[in-house]
């Protein structure tokens, strides 16, 4: 686990996300993912290669159910972009590392 990656709980989700200062990548996974577990170390690069300009989070749909619930994640792994505290967009499935960062153009 990288410390640049937080894992928000429901009771940390708006502090960590909603109010953040710069725009978050929250990915909604599950340890028994495969899609997931290829994404993970997608995202620990990422989270380097744009550390100070997109904070990444992690969710474990298996220990938040009521935050993939609240936020209508359907299937793992989904990633939701927020800007200025609203989703702006959602990433459905796991993509390669120059996908991830043109998808993810829309927060910079």
């Amino acid at each position: 686990m990288s410390d640049l990656i937080c894992y928000p709980t429901i009771d940390t989700f708006d502090q960590e996300v909603i109010h953040s200062p710069i725009p978050v990548v929250v990915d909604f996974y599950a340890d028994w993912c495969g899609p997931c577990q290829s994404l993970a170390p997608v995202l620990e690069k990422l989270a380097k290669d744009y550390e100070g300009k997109l904070k990444f989070c992690k969710v474990n749909v298996d220990n938040a159910q009521q935050l993939a619930i609240a936020h209508r994640v359907m299937s793992i792994p989904t990633l939701l972009l927020y800007k200025g505290g609203n989703e702006i967009d959602r990433i459905i499935g796991a993509y390669p590392q120059e996908v991830m960062e043109q998808k993810l153009a829309v927060l910079l």
